[in-house]
């Protein structure tokens, strides 16, 4: 009975030291998306009012472990029984992201906003709106992010029982989400932590006033910063995506190097995909007149 029970436990060692080893491998290989992923999210949950920013964080938090929780045991069945329907959704996916990305380009280009009273009264009016919006934006755009974790996270153990698979997306899953949103939390904090040391420091000297004033300082540049990262990282990740997965693209330009082609490729697709949906938009208008 006791040579029994300890044979299991030391079964399960086994396991999940295969696993731990798995999931190490699988993270270095989705550490580029993870940071584009970073990048994106921690873009997408700025700009709201501080005492808004945990719950709006909370919110996208709890779709992303959504969307894995969805994500994960799709991709398990479909690489299974129909994995052409992986490459199918990631080149849509992909899409998303490059009209995602481009769209943004084009919109500070060629659409800057009139910064009128009314336009003021009126963001103010539908700032709960806007909220639910940019949460929703978020929370798409995990989506796709997180399904191009996962299908790395799988890919690098399709050689292994199905159980380890199981286990390692799952922890890819689960050490993503909370490394990313952690992260991004203790970056939308910073100036709330700033403005504490400084409190604390009793006087405009010494190390806690000068390291507030840098994280009060620094916030701005680098929410500013984080923006241009996180529309460079949504058309990386396109380009990436259709670079992979569409066969004639594959060692396109053998000669530029690859993030320069990848980054290329997602522009174009951007491009065409923002041309696609404002002629449809366009259609849809007259239409309706």
């Amino acid at each position: 009975m006791a040579s029994g029970i300890f044979a299991v436990l030391d079964d399960i060692a086994v396991l999940m030291d295969d696993v731990a080893m798995a999931a190490k491998v699988a993270t270095k290989k989705t550490a580029g998306i993870l940071g584009d992923d970073l990048a994106v999210n921690a873009e997408k949950a700025t700009g709201f009012l501080s005492s808004r920013e945990i719950p709006v964080l909370w919110a996208i938090t709890k779709g992303s472990f959504l969307n894995k929780l969805i994500i994960v045991p799709l991709a398990l069945l479909l690489n299974a029984y129909f994995p052409t329907a992986i490459i199918v959704i990631l080149v849509f996916g992909g899409a998303f992201l490059a009209y995602e990305g481009v769209e943004k380009i084009v919109e500070y280009f060629f659409h800057k906003p009139k910064e009128t009273h009314q336009a003021a009264v009126e963001v103010v009016q539908d700032a709960a709106a806007a909220e639910k919006a940019k949460v929703k934006s978020a929370i798409t755009t995990d989506f796709i992010l997180s399904v191009e974790i996962v299908i790395i996270a799988l890919g690098s153990v399709l050689d292994k029982s199905l159980t380890i698979q199981i286990l390692t997306v799952a922890v890819v899953a689960i050490v993503a989400t909370l490394g990313v949103y952690g992260i991004v939390a203790l970056i939308v904090r910073m100036d709330d932590a700033g403005y504490r040391l400084i409190k604390h420091s009793g006087e405009k000297k010494g190390f806690l006033f000068t390291l507030g004033t840098f994280l009060v300082k620094a916030l701005p540049v680098i929410i500013k910063g984080l923006s241009v990262v996180g529309t460079i990282a949504l058309i990386l990740v396109a380009g990436g995506i259709f670079s992979h997965n569409v066969p004639f693209m594959h060692g396109l330009f053998p000669a530029v190097p690859a993030i320069v082609t990848e980054f290329g490729i997602g522009i174009v697709a951007g491009l065409v995909v923002v041309a696609l949906v404002t002629i449809v938009k366009k259609l849809v208008s007259i239409f309706r007149k």
